[in-house]
């Protein structure tokens, strides 16, 4: 948990009731790719918002609830930050996985035994007050705790403000692989690794 003063942001775990929230967010960080994909598998009269909001409210697998933290500004939800650790020697793509996936993958990859920052995303209307940073600063901490030698994160070329924040706390640059988009409409034409020493 973080608190500094009673007017600081508050970071803390997830709950099932943010699940709205956190699906929001997450297609946000994910440049509008996590709806399209959930359009793709919603059932008779569900909507792609319905099929995130039930992932996020999930017990378990990679979008859960329980693998994000909220942060609070004012006493109410304001971004979201999903993080975890590459494995030294990560497992090569699988043959079998999505082609939309496939770069992304190669691009986790490279960053080998790096704490990844999977989603960092916060409302729009609170941005700006430096929350994105203390997210990004909050992850390091939990990484230096670990043990960790340095952060990764994944960004499109064309998400320009993302990039700037990621400069301004130390991330650069290491690789990049075109977008798969298949019938995914984005402006991206690259997904950029960006990574930081700590």
């Amino acid at each position: 948990m973080s608190r500094s003063n009673d007017d600081a942001p508050i970071i803390r775990p997830a709950r099932p009731e943010d699940a709205a929230i956190l699906a929001q967010l997450v297609n946000d960080a994910g440049e509008g790719l996590p709806l399209h994909l959930w359009e793709k598998i919603a059932t008779a009269g569900q909507s792609g918002w319905d099929v995130g909001k039930e992932r996020a409210a999930r017990e378990e697998g990679s979008f859960s609830y329980r693998n994000a933290k909220v942060i609070e500004f004012g006493g109410k939800a304001a971004g979201t930050l999903i993080d975890y650790g590459i494995p030294d020697d990560p497992e090569p793509v699988p043959p079998d996985m999505p082609a939309m996936f496939v770069p992304l993958q190669e691009l986790e990859n490279l960053a080998p035994g790096t704490w990844y920052v999977n989603v960092v995303a916060v409302l729009p209307q609170y941005r700006g007050l430096g929350l994105g940073s203390h997210l990004l600063a909050f992850a390091e901490a939990t990484a230096t705790q670990l043990g960790k030698s340095g952060m990764s994160l994944i960004v499109a070329d064309n998400n320009t403000g993302a990039r700037r924040l990621y400069e301004r706390q130390g991330y650069a640059q290491t690789g990049s692989r075109p977008i798969v988009k298949d019938d995914w409409k984005t402006e991206g034409r690259n997904w950029i690794l960006m990574t930081k020493p700590i």
